[in-house]
């Protein structure tokens, strides 16, 4: 019995689809992101799964972009703790966003990952970091618009021989 059910499970996992990893962000979390698009830009994107209405505002918006460039080089941030992953993910996937790279604050003390993102923020989301292919980046606190967003693509991407 046991055999059968450990085959039934690895025969569900084989064929059920690839669920998201969400990851514990803590204070040197951000430099591991930055190493995995070493030389490429990159958009880290700070929101909150726990009542923020201009971040579900602004997921739509990256929802749509993501659509129609699918290869959109966006890291979600979430400033929750772990227990709000499930919610968190469960937004990410509402809008398209689920094969992302999904972060969440790891719980412990919320100063120290926000520190690490930057001095001077303080929590507040949305919140947008736009970085070139050096990593000198652009804060931009709020919504971040679209038209914004395009400049950047259109800039960064389309003279980027990494995404190309």
């Amino acid at each position: 019995m046991k055999r059968a059910l450990a085959l039934l499970a690895a025969l569900c996992a084989l064929t059920a689809p690839a669920a998201a990893q969400t990851l514990a962000f803590g204070a040197a979390s951000l430099e591991n992101i930055r190493a995995q698009y070493a030389g490429r830009p990159f958009i880290l994107a700070l929101w909150s799964a726990n009542g923020c209405t201009y971040c579900a505002k602004e997921l739509v918006m990256l929802g749509e972009l993501v659509k129609q460039h699918p290869d959109l080089p966006v890291v979600f941030v979430s400033t929750d703790g772990p227990e709000f992953a499930p919610q968190m993910q469960a937004m990410l996937a509402s809008h398209g966003l689920a094969g992302k790279p999904s972060w969440v604050f790891d719980g412990e003390i919320p100063e120290r990952p926000r520190r690490a993102i930057g001095p001077q923020w303080r929590g507040e989301v949305p919140r947008s970091y736009l970085y070139d292919a050096r990593h000198a980046r652009e804060a931009v606190p709020g919504l971040l618009g679209e038209a914004r967003l395009r400049a950047w693509m259109a800039s960064e991407l389309n003279n980027n021989p990494h995404n190309n």
